[in-house]
C-alpha cells in the first residue's frame, strides 16, 4: 500500500482525504498494524485507479494456484474443490494448505522413484528449496545488507571487482587463485584446496563468471553465521534439501556483493532498467544483471516487482522466481507461447513481449538467450535463455516499453503450462489440463483432437 501510493505521487494526508480516513489510520495501515477492511479496499483501489486483484496477498496467490494444481490430479477428482473452497482454505488455514502440499509432494516423488527406481530423483529436494525462495520473493535482507556494507567497508569498485576479489582472498585468507585447465570439463567451475591455499578456477570463461565464483567463496568463507541464521527460520525435509539452501544463500550473496543494492537500485532507475547498459557499468552478464532485478525488494527501498526465469530448448524451467503475481507450473512444460522460447531462434537478440495471463494481468517480457560459445568445436556449448517480466503498469520506469501498444488486445495470451492452463480454447494447447473431463464425440474435429467438458 505503501509503494502504491508513492508511485501515485501522493501524501498519506492526501490518500487518507480521498478514502475518507484519518491521516493516523492511514499510517497504521501501512505499519500493517491495521487491517485493510473489503470496504476500504474497494475505495483504494478507485483512488489509486489499480486492479482489485492488486492488494492480493502473492504468497496467498502462489499457495492457491499450486493447490488447484494438486487437487486437478484424478487422485482427488471425487474430492475436487471449488475454486471459492481452495480460495478460503488458503486465507483461513495456510499451514494447512502448506502441509497438505508437502504431503502431495512427497507422494508424487516416491511413485516416480518406484516407476523409475535407477533415477533415485535429486528433484524433490531441489523443489523444496526453489519453493522456499520463491516464499521469500527471492530476497534475503541479512544476506543483501551485509553484502553491500561489505563492499562499501572494502571500498570495492565496480570497474575492477574481479581483482579487488582475488586481493582480498589472498591478503584475508593466504588463498591464490589460478587457473585449472580442463576443470570446466569435469563439471567444476572452481575447487578449493585449503592445505595447499589455493583456488583453482576454470579456464576460457567469462570474467562476470569468475567474479560471481570469487564472491561465492567469500560468502562461504565469511557469512556462515548469516546463512545459518537464515536457515534456522525454515525447517527443511532432508539434509540434501539444507545442503542446497545453504549453497542457494552463498549464491544470493555473491549476487548481492556484485551488485550492491542501493548502487544498483539507483543504477537502475537512472537507465530505466536497460539491462546492457547496467551490464557495462557493473561488469556482470546478462542472466546477472536480470536475476539481480528480481531480487529488489527491500522494504525501504523496492524496485520494480519482476519475476526471472531461465531455461533450456528443451523447455526445462533451470532457475525461476517471481516477486510478481506470476505463477509457474508445478508439472509439465511451460507455455509455448512465452516469447523465452522464440528467443531460441534470435540467438542474441532480445525480445520484448506484451502477454496477458489467464488472471487477466498483463506483463511486459523480455528474453534473450545467455551464455557464451564453447572453446571448442566439442565442447557443445548449453543452449539456455532467460526472461525478466513485470506487471504493465510499469512498463513506463523501463526502456523495454517505449512505443509499445499496451492494449489488452496486443498482448499474447500466455497461461503456466497446458497441464495447469485455464483457457479452454487455445490452440496451442498440447495436452489437456488436469482433472477436467474430455468428451470425445465424434461428429466435430478442433484444433486438438478433444473437447473439455464444460468448457470450448
Amino acid at each position: 500500500m505503501r509503494r502504491a501510493r508513492a508511485q501515485a505521487g501522493l501524501r498519506q494526508s492526501a490518500l487518507a482525504a480521498r478514502l475518507g480516513i484519518s491521516p493516523s489510520y492511514l499510517n497504521q495501515i501501512e505499519a500493517d498494524q491495521r487491517p485493510l477492511t473489503q470496504a476500504l479496499l474497494v475505495r483504494l483501489t478507485t483512488a489509486l485507479n489499480l486492479p482489485a486483484s492488486h492488494f492480493a496477498d502473492s504468497e496467498d496467490a502462489r499457495r492457491e494456484a499450486q493447490l488447484r494444481e494438486d487437487m486437478a490430479d484424478p487422485l482427488f477428482r471425487p474430492f475436487s474443490s471449488a475454486s471459492g473452497e481452495l480460495h478460503a482454505l488458503v486465507r483461513a488455514a495456510p499451514a494447512f494448505a502448506d502441509a497438505f502440499m508437502a504431503l502431495y509432494r512427497a507422494y508424487t516423488a516416491q511413485a516416480e522413484q518406484l516407476a523409475a527406481p535407477a533415477a533415485r530423483l535429486p528433484r524433490f529436494p531441489y523443489d523444496e528449496v526453489r519453493d522456499w525462495v520463491q516464499s521469500r520473493q527471492n530476497h534475503f535482507a541479512l544476506l543483501d545488507r551485509a553484502a553491500e556494507q561489505f563492499f562499501e567497508d572494502a571500498q570495492f569498485s565496480s570497474a575492477n571487482l574481479r581483482e579487488d576479489l582475488r586481493r582480498y582472498l589472498r591478503d584475508t585468507h593466504g588463498l591464490v587463485t589460478a587457473s585449472a585447465p580442463g576443470l570446466l570439463g569435469t563439471g567444476l567451475f572452481w575447487r578449493l584446496n585449503r592445505q595447499a591455499k589455493r583456488l583453482y578456477l576454470a579456464e576460457d570463461v567469462a570474467p562476470e563468471s569468475e567474479t560471481f565464483w570469487l564472491a561465492h567463496v567469500i560468502g562461504q568463507l565469511e557469512q556462515k553465521a548469516l546463512i545459518e541464521k537464515e536457515l534456522r527460520r525454515t525447517i527443511f525435509t532432508s539434509p540434501e534439501a539444507l545442503r542446497l539452501a545453504r549453497i542457494a544463500l552463498a549464491n544470493y550473496f555473491a549476487g548481492a556483493l556484485m551488485l550492491p543494492y542501493t548502487r544498483f537500485h539507483e543504477a537502475a532507475r537512472a537507465v530505466r532498467h536497460d539491462i546492457q547498459r547496467l551490464q557495462h557499468q557493473f561488469g556482470a552478464s546478462f542472466e546477472q544483471i536480470a536475476h539481480r532485478l528480481s531480487t529488489m525488494q527491500r522494504p525501504d527501498l523496492p524496485g520494480i516487482p519482476f519475476y526471472f526465469a531461465k531455461t533450456d530448448i528443451a523447455g526445462n524451467i533451470l532457475k525461476r522466481s517471481s516477486a510478481t503475481r506470476f505463477q509457474f507450473a508445478q508439472f509439465g512444460g511451460p507455455c509455448p507461447l512465452w516469447n523465452v522460447y522464440r528467443a531460441f531462434a534470435h540467438p542474441g537478440d532480445i525480445l520484448v513481449q506484451l502477454a496477458r495471463t489467464p488472471d487477466d494481468v498483463m506483463y511486459l517480457n523480455i528474453a534473450r538467450t545467455v551464455g557464451r560459445g564453447a572453446g571448442s568445436y566439442l565442447a557443445r556449448p548449453r543452449a539456455v535463455a532467460v526472461v525478466l517480466g513485470c506487471e504493465t503498469r510499469y512498463a513506463a520506469q523501463t526502456v523495454y516499453g517505449a512505443g509499445l501498444n499496451l492494449a489488452p488486445e496486443a498482448a499474447d495470451l500466455i497461461g503456466p503450462g497446458c497441464r495447469a492452463c485455464e483457457r479452454t480454447n487455445c490452440r496451442h494447447r498440447s495436452v489437456p489440463p488436469m482433472g477436467r473431463a474430455l468428451d470425445m464425440g465424434t461428429a466435430e474435429r478442433g484444433v486438438v483432437p478433444y473437447r473439455l467438458k464444460g468448457g470450448s
